[in-house]
């Protein structure tokens, strides 16, 4: 079994504290999202913390899609730690569709992203856009349109989409002020 403390200590060794910050957002918007809902919670943790790994230097791998490269890299390491073939599926799964993906996968896959999707939007949310493109503003604020686009798509539980309002609305907002501000150059 995997010692959850090596856990996050790889993820912050490879993601930095960005890494395991992200990490523990998304493990509490998934309890906030999930309280009513029957899930498997060790699933999601080890997804929380694997996640994101493909996107970090340690393994991107330039041109791959960070979340394939996630699934890649946990698929070999949970491999290493004897985990059921079940769970590995059910944590592979969330890595591979943290952005969304199919209606009929699994619920902790659903929780996930629907919860990654809206720890990309709001204020923290475009902060952390941004804060990923430091040296161009304007790959910060095109990755920030997109990724504004692809979590309105992956937010399909009915709590999420509460939630996800009020960040919406920040997001606009933040949009709108960087394009006023910038006059008209983005």
């Amino acid at each position: 079994m995997i010692n959850k403390e090596d856990l996050i200590n790889l993820t912050r060794d490879y993601g930095g504290n960005w890494g395991v910050n992200h990490s523990e957002r998304l493990l509490h918007l998934v309890g906030m999202l999930g309280r009513d809902i029957s899930y498997d919670q060790e699933v999601i943790w080890l997804a929380a913390y694997l996640h994101d790994w493909g996107g970090y230097e340690k393994w991107a791998v330039p041109g791959v899609w960070h979340a394939d490269r996630s699934r890649e890299v946990a698929d070999k390491f949970i491999s290493e730690q004897g985990f059921s073939e079940d769970k590995k599926q059910l944590v592979l799964e969330c890595i591979e569709f943290h952005h969304g993906g199919p209606e009929n996968r699994s619920i902790e896959s659903i929780l996930f992203a629907n919860a990654d999707a809206l720890d990309l939007l709001g204020a923290l949310g475009m902060l952390r856009i941004f804060a990923m493109n430091p040296r161009s503003l304007r790959n910060g604020y095109e990755a920030a349109k997109k990724y504004r686009e692809m979590s309105v798509a992956a937010i399909t539980l009915d709590s999420a989409q509460e939630m996800a309002s009020e960040r919406l609305a920040e997001t606009d907002k933040l949009l709108e002020l960087f394009e006023k501000e910038s006059f008209g150059i983005f």
